[in-house]
Protein backbone atom coordinates (compact mmCIF):
# COMPACT_ATOMS: atom_id res chain seq x y z
CA UNK A 1 0.00 0.00 0.00
CA UNK A 2 1.71 2.92 -1.18
CA UNK A 3 0.69 6.75 -0.75
CA UNK A 4 1.85 10.32 -2.53
CA UNK A 5 1.88 11.66 0.74
CA UNK A 6 1.18 11.25 4.63
CA UNK A 7 -2.04 13.36 4.32
CA UNK A 8 -4.59 11.22 2.85
CA UNK A 9 -8.66 12.25 2.15
CA UNK A 10 -11.89 10.09 2.51
CA UNK A 11 -15.74 10.51 3.41
CA UNK A 12 -16.40 10.57 6.80
CA UNK A 13 -18.72 7.14 6.41
CA UNK A 14 -15.37 5.51 4.52
CA UNK A 15 -13.54 5.22 7.93
CA UNK A 16 -13.43 1.11 7.83
CA UNK A 17 -12.53 1.10 4.39
CA UNK A 18 -8.92 0.53 3.20
CA UNK A 19 -7.66 3.36 0.94
CA UNK A 20 -6.64 2.23 -2.80
CA UNK A 21 -4.68 5.09 -4.30
CA UNK A 22 -5.94 5.24 -7.94
CA UNK A 23 -5.71 9.14 -8.86
CA UNK A 24 -3.09 11.38 -7.39
CA UNK A 25 -4.86 15.02 -6.27
CA UNK A 26 -8.27 15.97 -8.13
CA UNK A 27 -8.87 16.47 -11.70
CA UNK A 28 -10.42 19.51 -11.61
CA UNK A 29 -8.83 21.17 -8.27
CA UNK A 30 -9.92 25.02 -9.15
CA UNK A 31 -12.99 25.59 -6.38
CA UNK A 32 -12.57 28.41 -4.67
CA UNK A 33 -13.48 27.12 -1.49
CA UNK A 34 -11.63 23.90 -1.33
CA UNK A 35 -8.47 23.30 0.15
CA UNK A 36 -7.73 19.83 -1.09
CA UNK A 37 -5.31 18.40 -2.64
CA UNK A 38 -3.43 21.18 -2.92
CA UNK A 39 0.61 21.07 -4.11
CA UNK A 40 -0.51 18.09 -5.67
CA UNK A 41 0.20 17.70 -9.68
CA UNK A 42 -3.10 15.57 -10.78
CA UNK A 43 -2.34 12.30 -12.84
CA UNK A 44 -3.79 8.94 -12.86
CA UNK A 45 -1.48 5.94 -11.08
CA UNK A 46 0.01 3.22 -13.92
CA UNK A 47 -2.81 0.49 -13.45
CA UNK A 48 0.13 -2.12 -12.95
CA UNK A 49 0.85 -0.35 -9.79
CA UNK A 50 -2.91 -0.35 -8.14
CA UNK A 51 -2.99 -4.15 -8.71
CA UNK A 52 0.53 -4.20 -6.97
CA UNK A 53 -1.09 -2.13 -3.97
CA UNK A 54 -4.42 -4.75 -4.23
CA UNK A 55 -1.88 -7.50 -3.47
CA UNK A 56 0.12 -5.37 -0.99
CA UNK A 57 -3.15 -4.72 0.68
CA UNK A 58 -4.07 -8.39 0.83
CA UNK A 59 -0.97 -9.12 2.90
CA UNK A 60 -1.54 -7.01 5.37
CA UNK A 61 -5.26 -7.14 5.85
CA UNK A 62 -5.54 -10.76 4.77
CA UNK A 63 -8.95 -11.79 2.16
CA UNK A 64 -11.37 -11.08 4.91
CA UNK A 65 -11.41 -7.13 3.39
CA UNK A 66 -15.06 -6.30 3.21
CA UNK A 67 -14.71 -2.22 1.90
CA UNK A 68 -12.65 -0.21 -0.40
CA UNK A 69 -12.55 3.58 -0.66
CA UNK A 70 -10.80 4.55 -4.48
CA UNK A 71 -9.01 7.73 -3.91
CA UNK A 72 -7.86 10.60 -4.25
CA UNK A 73 -10.28 13.21 -5.69
CA UNK A 74 -12.10 11.22 -9.15
CA UNK A 75 -11.27 7.55 -10.00
CA UNK A 76 -14.12 7.87 -12.23
CA UNK A 77 -12.00 9.90 -14.49
CA UNK A 78 -9.99 6.86 -15.26
CA UNK A 79 -10.13 4.84 -18.57
CA UNK A 80 -13.21 2.66 -17.90
CA UNK A 81 -11.33 -0.78 -18.89
CA UNK A 82 -8.87 0.35 -16.59
CA UNK A 83 -11.63 0.69 -13.78
CA UNK A 84 -12.92 -2.25 -14.35
CA UNK A 85 -9.63 -4.35 -14.62
CA UNK A 86 -8.75 -2.74 -10.79
CA UNK A 87 -12.81 -3.65 -9.80
CA UNK A 88 -12.21 -7.01 -11.07
CA UNK A 89 -9.01 -7.46 -9.42
CA UNK A 90 -10.39 -6.35 -5.70
CA UNK A 91 -13.13 -8.73 -5.84
CA UNK A 92 -11.00 -11.66 -6.86
CA UNK A 93 -8.43 -10.83 -4.04
CA UNK A 94 -10.88 -10.59 -1.46
CA UNK A 95 -13.82 -12.66 -1.12
CA UNK A 96 -15.40 -11.19 1.30
CA UNK A 97 -15.37 -7.55 -0.47
CA UNK A 98 -19.17 -6.46 0.15
CA UNK A 99 -18.37 -2.60 -1.14
CA UNK A 100 -15.89 -0.37 -3.29
CA UNK A 101 -16.71 4.05 -3.07
CA UNK A 102 -15.30 6.43 -4.52
CA UNK A 103 -15.27 10.27 -5.46
CA UNK A 104 -17.46 10.95 -8.71
CA UNK A 105 -16.73 14.54 -9.90
CA UNK A 106 -19.38 16.30 -12.31
CA UNK A 107 -16.99 16.78 -15.32
CA UNK A 108 -15.92 12.73 -15.22
CA UNK A 109 -18.91 11.79 -14.88
CA UNK A 110 -20.24 13.38 -18.27
CA UNK A 111 -17.95 12.18 -19.92
CA UNK A 112 -18.96 8.55 -19.23
CA UNK A 113 -21.59 7.08 -21.52
CA UNK A 114 -24.16 5.39 -19.54
CA UNK A 115 -23.29 1.75 -20.81
CA UNK A 116 -19.40 2.48 -19.65
CA UNK A 117 -21.27 3.80 -15.79
CA UNK A 118 -23.38 1.17 -16.09
CA UNK A 119 -20.69 -1.38 -16.38
CA UNK A 120 -18.38 0.23 -13.69
CA UNK A 121 -21.67 0.01 -11.49
CA UNK A 122 -22.06 -3.96 -12.36
CA UNK A 123 -18.11 -4.59 -12.00
CA UNK A 124 -18.89 -3.82 -8.20
CA UNK A 125 -18.17 -0.01 -7.62
CA UNK A 126 -21.02 0.71 -5.57
CA UNK A 127 -21.33 4.25 -4.27
CA UNK A 128 -20.29 7.68 -5.67
CA UNK A 129 -19.59 10.37 -3.35
CA UNK A 130 -20.78 13.47 -5.62
CA UNK A 131 -19.95 17.36 -4.52
CA UNK A 132 -22.86 19.23 -5.39
CA UNK A 133 -22.14 22.15 -3.05
CA UNK A 134 -25.15 24.37 -4.56
CA UNK A 135 -28.15 24.29 -7.00
CA UNK A 136 -27.83 27.25 -7.87
CA UNK A 137 -26.16 28.41 -10.97
CA UNK A 138 -25.05 31.97 -9.68
CA UNK A 139 -23.17 29.65 -6.54
CA UNK A 140 -21.46 27.17 -8.47
CA UNK A 141 -20.04 30.02 -10.66
CA UNK A 142 -19.27 32.26 -7.78
CA UNK A 143 -17.03 28.98 -6.14
CA UNK A 144 -15.82 28.61 -10.39
CA UNK A 145 -17.19 24.58 -9.78
CA UNK A 146 -16.60 24.38 -13.41
CA UNK A 147 -20.33 22.95 -14.22
CA UNK A 148 -23.38 24.33 -14.61
CA UNK A 149 -26.58 23.25 -12.15
CA UNK A 150 -28.12 21.73 -15.12
CA UNK A 151 -24.59 19.69 -15.64
CA UNK A 152 -24.57 18.61 -12.14
CA UNK A 153 -28.07 17.56 -12.22
CA UNK A 154 -27.48 15.77 -15.21
CA UNK A 155 -24.46 14.09 -13.69
CA UNK A 156 -26.56 13.05 -10.23
CA UNK A 157 -29.10 12.08 -12.76
CA UNK A 158 -26.95 9.28 -14.57
CA UNK A 159 -25.29 7.55 -11.59
CA UNK A 160 -28.29 7.01 -10.23
CA UNK A 161 -29.89 5.54 -13.64
CA UNK A 162 -26.62 3.81 -13.67
CA UNK A 163 -27.49 2.09 -10.59
CA UNK A 164 -25.56 3.52 -7.72
CA UNK A 165 -25.79 4.76 -4.67
CA UNK A 166 -25.18 7.84 -4.67
CA UNK A 167 -24.16 10.28 -2.16
CA UNK A 168 -24.46 14.58 -2.86
CA UNK A 169 -22.63 16.48 -0.39
CA UNK A 170 -23.80 20.27 -0.40
CA UNK A 171 -22.87 23.00 1.60
CA UNK A 172 -24.55 25.54 3.80
CA UNK A 173 -22.92 29.07 3.81
CA UNK A 174 -21.33 29.33 0.64
CA UNK A 175 -23.50 32.91 -0.36
CA UNK A 176 -21.95 34.28 3.30
CA UNK A 177 -23.77 36.71 5.23
CA UNK A 178 -24.49 39.09 2.40
CA UNK A 179 -25.40 37.06 -0.38
CA UNK A 180 -28.79 35.21 -1.69
CA UNK A 181 -28.62 32.27 0.63
CA UNK A 182 -32.33 31.30 0.63
CA UNK A 183 -31.82 30.94 -3.19
CA UNK A 184 -28.72 28.82 -2.85
CA UNK A 185 -31.09 26.80 -0.37
CA UNK A 186 -33.77 26.63 -2.16
CA UNK A 187 -32.17 25.55 -5.61
CA UNK A 188 -30.32 23.15 -3.94
CA UNK A 189 -33.50 21.61 -2.53
CA UNK A 190 -35.00 21.36 -6.05
CA UNK A 191 -32.32 19.95 -7.19
CA UNK A 192 -31.89 17.31 -4.97
CA UNK A 193 -35.72 16.23 -5.45
CA UNK A 194 -35.08 16.15 -8.56
CA UNK A 195 -31.79 14.12 -8.52
CA UNK A 196 -32.90 11.65 -5.82
CA UNK A 197 -29.59 9.99 -4.37
CA UNK A 198 -29.93 7.85 -1.54
CA UNK A 199 -27.70 9.91 0.68
CA UNK A 200 -27.39 13.30 1.60
CA UNK A 201 -24.86 15.43 3.73
CA UNK A 202 -24.91 19.14 3.78
CA UNK A 203 -21.78 20.21 5.23
CA UNK A 204 -21.15 24.18 6.76
CA UNK A 205 -18.32 26.37 4.70
CA UNK A 206 -15.24 26.96 6.89
CA UNK A 207 -12.29 29.48 5.43
CA UNK A 208 -9.18 27.69 4.76
CA UNK A 209 -5.82 29.40 4.09
CA UNK A 210 -4.70 29.96 0.50
CA UNK A 211 -7.94 29.10 -1.14
CA UNK A 212 -9.60 32.48 -3.20
CA UNK A 213 -12.46 32.48 -0.76
CA UNK A 214 -10.06 31.95 2.43
CA UNK A 215 -8.31 35.39 0.81
CA UNK A 216 -11.65 37.10 0.25
CA UNK A 217 -12.77 36.19 3.74
CA UNK A 218 -9.46 37.50 5.27
CA UNK A 219 -9.60 40.82 3.03
CA UNK A 220 -13.25 41.52 4.43
CA UNK A 221 -15.27 40.72 0.58
CA UNK A 222 -17.35 37.66 2.05
CA UNK A 223 -18.49 37.42 5.43
CA UNK A 224 -18.61 34.11 6.72
CA UNK A 225 -22.34 33.06 7.72
CA UNK A 226 -23.09 32.87 11.51
CA UNK A 227 -23.98 29.43 13.44
CA UNK A 228 -28.07 30.95 13.54
CA UNK A 229 -27.46 31.83 9.78
CA UNK A 230 -26.59 28.42 8.96
CA UNK A 231 -29.24 27.01 11.35
CA UNK A 232 -31.79 28.75 9.13
CA UNK A 233 -30.17 27.56 5.89
CA UNK A 234 -30.69 23.84 7.61
CA UNK A 235 -34.04 24.53 8.60
CA UNK A 236 -34.55 25.78 5.34
CA UNK A 237 -33.04 22.85 3.25
CA UNK A 238 -35.05 20.40 5.29
CA UNK A 239 -38.52 21.53 4.68
CA UNK A 240 -37.81 21.82 1.24
CA UNK A 241 -36.59 18.13 0.50
CA UNK A 242 -38.96 15.59 -0.62
CA UNK A 243 -36.97 12.53 -1.38
CA UNK A 244 -38.45 9.55 0.46
CA UNK A 245 -36.55 7.59 1.81
CA UNK A 246 -33.14 9.93 1.80
CA UNK A 247 -30.90 9.43 4.42
CA UNK A 248 -29.70 13.09 5.74
CA UNK A 249 -26.46 13.95 7.79
CA UNK A 250 -24.99 16.90 8.55
CA UNK A 251 -22.64 15.67 11.25
CA UNK A 252 -19.01 16.60 9.05
CA UNK A 253 -16.85 17.82 11.16
CA UNK A 254 -17.31 21.45 9.65
CA UNK A 255 -21.26 21.36 10.92
CA UNK A 256 -22.57 22.75 14.42
CA UNK A 257 -24.85 21.12 15.07
CA UNK A 258 -24.94 17.34 14.12
CA UNK A 259 -28.39 15.84 12.64
CA UNK A 260 -28.73 12.53 11.36
CA UNK A 261 -31.70 10.48 10.62
CA UNK A 262 -34.06 9.74 7.76
CA UNK A 263 -36.40 12.05 5.63
CA UNK A 264 -39.11 12.18 5.38
CA UNK A 265 -39.73 9.86 8.22
CA UNK A 266 -37.27 12.08 11.18
CA UNK A 267 -38.17 15.30 9.67
CA UNK A 268 -40.20 17.13 12.19
CA UNK A 269 -37.91 15.62 14.64
CA UNK A 270 -35.19 17.74 13.09
CA UNK A 271 -36.97 20.62 12.40
CA UNK A 272 -37.65 20.00 16.22
CA UNK A 273 -33.64 20.24 16.93
CA UNK A 274 -32.83 22.85 15.26
CA UNK A 275 -35.51 25.22 17.52
CA UNK A 276 -33.96 24.02 20.60
CA UNK A 277 -30.83 24.96 18.80
CA UNK A 278 -32.20 28.65 17.82
CA UNK A 279 -33.09 28.95 21.47
CA UNK A 280 -30.03 27.27 23.18
CA UNK A 281 -26.57 28.38 21.11
CA UNK A 282 -24.79 26.01 23.65
CA UNK A 283 -25.96 22.63 21.83
CA UNK A 284 -23.67 23.97 19.09
CA UNK A 285 -20.41 22.21 18.64
CA UNK A 286 -17.57 24.91 19.73
CA UNK A 287 -15.93 26.70 17.19
CA UNK A 288 -12.29 25.39 18.79
CA UNK A 289 -14.08 22.02 17.78
CA UNK A 290 -15.37 22.17 14.94
CA UNK A 291 -14.10 21.11 11.47
CA UNK A 292 -11.44 18.96 13.52
CA UNK A 293 -13.26 17.00 15.63
CA UNK A 294 -12.72 13.74 13.29
CA UNK A 295 -9.62 13.89 12.51
CA UNK A 296 -7.57 10.83 12.80
CA UNK A 297 -3.91 9.34 13.43
CA UNK A 298 -3.07 5.69 11.68
CA UNK A 299 -0.44 3.66 13.72
CA UNK A 300 1.94 4.81 10.93
CA UNK A 301 1.13 8.20 11.54
CA UNK A 302 -0.57 9.43 8.05
CA UNK A 303 -3.46 11.77 9.39
CA UNK A 304 -6.76 10.74 7.65
CA UNK A 305 -9.53 13.54 7.18
CA UNK A 306 -12.97 13.86 6.02
CA UNK A 307 -13.50 15.06 3.26
CA UNK A 308 -13.35 19.04 3.30
CA UNK A 309 -11.24 18.98 6.49
CA UNK A 310 -7.85 21.26 6.45
CA UNK A 311 -4.25 19.23 6.98
CA UNK A 312 -3.51 21.50 10.74
CA UNK A 313 -5.19 23.90 12.80
CA UNK A 314 -2.82 26.49 11.21
CA UNK A 315 -4.56 25.56 8.02
CA UNK A 316 -7.92 27.21 9.69
CA UNK A 317 -8.07 30.78 9.00
CA UNK A 318 -9.40 32.96 12.39
CA UNK A 319 -12.58 34.26 11.94
CA UNK A 320 -14.13 37.21 14.46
Amino acid sequence: MRYDSDLLYRPPGEWRSYLLQCTIGCSYNKCTFCAMYKGKQFRIRPVEEILEDIDMARDYYGPGLRRVFLMDGDAVIMKTEDLLKILHKLYRTFPALEKVTTYAGPRSTLAKSPEELRAIREAGLNRAYLGVESGSDAVLKAINKGVTAAQMLEAGQKLVAAGFDLWAIIIMGLTGQDGDWEEHILSTARMINEMRPRHLSAMTFAPAKGTPLGEDVLAGRFQVCTPDQILEECRLLIEHLDVDPLHFTSNHASNYLVLKGTLNQDKDAMLRTIDAAEHNLNLLRPEEWRAFAEMKKTPSGRLILPGGVFASLGDMLEVA
